[in-house]
């Protein structure tokens, strides 16, 4: 009996999830193939490894996990794990609204967590972080706040053809409300970067706002922030960047940025799950209006109406992610003392050879600009002739983790005329025998499908 997969493809049912991979299914050696790129030093990896348990086990099919899935969430540390633990073991207790002993301790903790997160992003005060459930509701806040506000029918929003749906869904939305107008950049032919001709071309008087991820999840590709602040603050514009695949990654200091608002996911760094943020320039933070009412957000309340908290308060309505918040700033904690600095050289190092070693399997294509024009440590590609999904699942057999979907930017894959694309993406724990080990397995996988075909 066949296990089926997308497009039709039918592999043994040896080799379907859950059960042993046997003889029909992925054969992977025990050695990674040679290859002439050379591997670069896994130091940091090395370090950093023991801080991840969760790394160091077996899948169903008996392989050794490998783990390459981390544009879609980071794994979290010992230390993050504790410090969301220790909140409920040992001063569980609800913040801001209570004088007594476990009450000041959580809100110390939980104030304590946005100064951390601050701090990690240069801001030039704690309140201008406004925790979220994550980066998706921090987008729809400021559509939902400045958007409502600001934005009239003809006024025109500027975003790209990469964008993660949820930087282009709550806009819709706000077109729908207000009568604004969406426009789309599109990419470069050759390397697949953000068309900044075509920017400047769209970029004019009904300009409000242009918006765009810092970092592509697909491309890998980097936006020239310098270049597009100066062309919104040229018409006086405002700039809100998705910084999801950036601060994770990178050093972000929004002092030096220029941008107006950026968003964070905290599960995409480190921390947990539940929790994202809001950074804001704190003038622009103070001209938006609240979103959702209730409890925390309000400075007094009368029967007749409400008058509402200063900023981030003004948008942190009721009982806030207490432990989910402390647990970013342990996060935040952690990578600060590796070094952002040296997160980012090792991922530029280890990305290469990520992008090196695949770009030498035959039928590949990868998608996005070439280490030489700077890119993330991520690689979204696609086997001729195989669908994502079957490559995925194979993969999984052979133990290595990676995405397959169209990774919430639909827009993208139809724009480079993709059904999707599978995704190998890293993190500073990676290391480059996981790089061979995937390789190996994927050319394993395409071998399979060959002989099937």
């Amino acid at each position: 009996m066949a296990a089926q997969l997308g497009r039709g493809f039918a592999v043994p049912a040896s080799t379907s999830r859950r059960q042993g991979r046997g003889n029909g299914g992925v054969r992977v050696s025990r050695h990674a193939r040679t290859s002439a790129v050379a591997a670069p030093s896994s130091t940091l990896a090395e370090e950093t490894r023991k801080d991840f348990p969760i790394l160091d086990q077996k899948t169903d099919s008996g392989a050794q996990l490998v783990y390459l899935d981390n544009a879609a969430t980071s794994q979290k540390p010992n230390q993050v794990v504790d410090a969301h633990m220790f909140y409920y073991k040992d001063y569980n207790s609800n913040v801001h609204r209570g004088v007594h002993y476990l009450s000041s301790k959580a809100t110390d903790a939980y104030e304590q967590a946005r100064s951390k997160v601050g701090a990690f992003i240069n801001a030039s005060t704690d309140r201008e972080i406004v925790f979220t459930r994550n980066a998706s509701e921090a987008i729809n806040l400021v559509a939902n706040t400045w958007g409502t506000k600001y934005i009239k029918e003809g006024d025109e929003i500027i975003l790209s053809v990469l964008e993660h749906h949820s930087n282009i869904v709550p806009w819709q939305l706000l077109a729908e409300r207000t009568g604004c107008v969406l426009k789309f950049v599109g990419l470069t032919k050759d390397t697949q970067e953000l068309d900044m001709d075509e920017l400047r071309s769209l970029v004019n008087e009904k300009t409000k706002l242009i918006t765009t991820a810092h970092v592509s999840n697909v491309l890998g590709a980097e936006a020239p922030v310098d270049e597009i602040v100066k062309l919104a603050r040229g018409v006086g514009a405002k700039v809100l960047l998705d910084a999801c695949q950036s601060v994770p990654h990178m050093k972000v200091d929004v002092q030096t940025l220029g941008a107006d608002w950026i968003v964070g996911s905290g599960h995409k760094m480190c921390g947990p799950t539940g929790i994202g943020f809001l950074w804001g320039r704190m003038d622009v933070l103070e001209s938006m209006p609240p979103w959702m009412g209730g409890g925390e957000m309000i400075a007094d309340v009368f029967l007749e109406k409400s008058t509402y908290a200063a900023p981030p308060g003004r948008f942190e309505a009721g009982t806030p992610a207490i432990a989910e918040a402390i647990a970013l700033g342990a996060a935040c904690d952690y990578l600060t003392k590796i070094g952002m600095d040296r997160i980012h050289e090792y991922e530029v190092e280890i990305g290469a050879y990520l992008y090196k070693k695949l770009s030498k399997v035959p039928r590949v294509t990868i998608y996005g600009p070439p280490p030489s024009r700077g890119r993330a440590s991520l690689c979204a590609f696609n086997v001729e002739g195989i669908h994502a999904n079957d490559i995925c699942t194979l993969l999984d057999q052979a133990g290595i983790a990676c995405r397959s979907g169209h990774h919430c930017t639909q827009p993208l894959h139809r724009y480079l005329d993709a059904a999707g694309s599978a995704r190998a993406s890293l993190y500073f724990y990676n290391r480059p025998d996981e790089v061979d080990a995937f390789i190996d397995a994927l050319k394993s996988t395409i071998e399979f499908f060959a002989e099937i075909e």
